[in-house]
């Protein structure tokens, strides 16, 4: 079974492969190699290190809402 959370990107590198990405307060790079139409703003799912997919800003607070009901549910 996978595991994906959405972020939302914050900063392309020069190149356009690698972005930093935020989710949750916390910021990462990963890869755009899946998705090089990905943009500032846009909120991806992320695995594995790599964006794997664009969502919708709506579909995004949806699933990020859920990560943190779960979350929170297991402190």
């Amino acid at each position: 079974m996978c595991l994906a959370a959405p972020a939302q990107i914050v900063r392309i590198e020069e190149g356009g492969w690698l972005a930093e990405v935020e989710s949750f307060g916390n910021r990462r790079s990963v890869g755009l190699t899946l998705v090089p139409e990905a943009k500032v703003g846009d909120y991806v799912i992320v695995h594995a290190g790599f964006a794997v997919e664009i969502i919708d800003e709506e579909a995004a607070k949806i699933s990020l809402a859920t990560w943190e009901e779960l979350l929170c549910s297991t402190k």
